[in-house]
């Protein structure tokens, strides 16, 4: 299967969601730091040697199950996740460490069927004049408190990442990977998800923050990342979730 966009299929698709506001912030990682983190069925998916690890703040909307109307007050959410990037048989995708969100009802929802590692948080996004301000603070139980304030400026459009290069394989990805919404059992589990989307390609955006703030990265055992972020902020679209099938 490519990691590439595919038309979507509205028959087999399951959900359709909009995704915006959103900003990618990527450090590179040694592999080493990262392997214990993922099952050992998965390789991680490095791109010329190495491995990233990034942080995504954005907001989602519009969500609704294809075929049913939205539901009035679980139809949007504020999301912060903690991703690298992984492979099996030849077939790219996400690896989340953690998907903090807003939405109590959504959380339980991912938790329980789609087996991704969600967790309560409480998740406030701004837009003032141009400008995006995102604060959070993890309110789940059980699982190691975290906290993040970003304030981001996206700026002038980017020609469209070209296959090969590091901005298409950072943000290019059309499946994800999961064992189990417990990260900590998930990595020991014998079960793995592939869930499969569609999205146009994404049109990126330099980005230029002025505030970054988090122990998202901490809260899983991992040292704070060295360097300045790599950036890219980038426009709304709209996503389709076409399937998760065990693998």
């Amino acid at each position: 299967m490519p990691s590439s966009p595919l038309s979507p299929p509205q028959r087999f698709s399951i959900m359709r969601q909009r995704w915006s506001q959103l900003l990618f912030a990527h450090w590179p990682v040694d592999p080493a730091l990262l392997r214990p983190y993922l099952p050992a069925r998965l390789e991680l998916d490095l791109f010329e040697g190495q491995a990233w690890l990034g942080v995504v703040p954005f907001t989602m909307s519009h969500i609704r199950p294809l075929g049913l109307p939205a539901v009035p007050g679980l139809n949007r959410l504020h999301e912060l996740n903690v991703r690298t990037y992984a492979t099996l048989d030849g077939v790219p995708g996400v690896w989340f460490l953690s998907l903090d969100a807003t939405q109590p009802l959504g959380v339980w929802a991912a938790r329980t069927l789609f087996h991704l590692p969600y967790l309560h948080a409480r998740i406030r996004l701004t837009d003032t004049n141009g400008t995006l301000r995102a604060v959070a603070e993890r309110t789940h139980r059980g699982v190691a408190p975290a906290r993040f304030s970003a304030t981001w400026t996206p700026g002038e459009k980017l020609p469209r990442a070209a296959p090969g290069t590091l901005p298409h394989f950072l943000t290019e990805r059309y499946f994800l990977y999961t064992a189990g919404a417990d990260l900590r059992q998930a990595v020991s589990s014998p079960n793995l998800w592939r869930g499969r989307l569609f999205h146009e390609p994404w049109t990126l955006r330099e980005a230029t923050v002025s505030e970054w703030e988090s122990t998202l990265v901490e809260s899983h055992g991992l040292p704070t990342p060295t360097g300045p972020p790599l950036l890219y902020a980038a426009d709304a679209l709209d996503v389709w979730i076409q399937e998760l099938r065990r693998v």
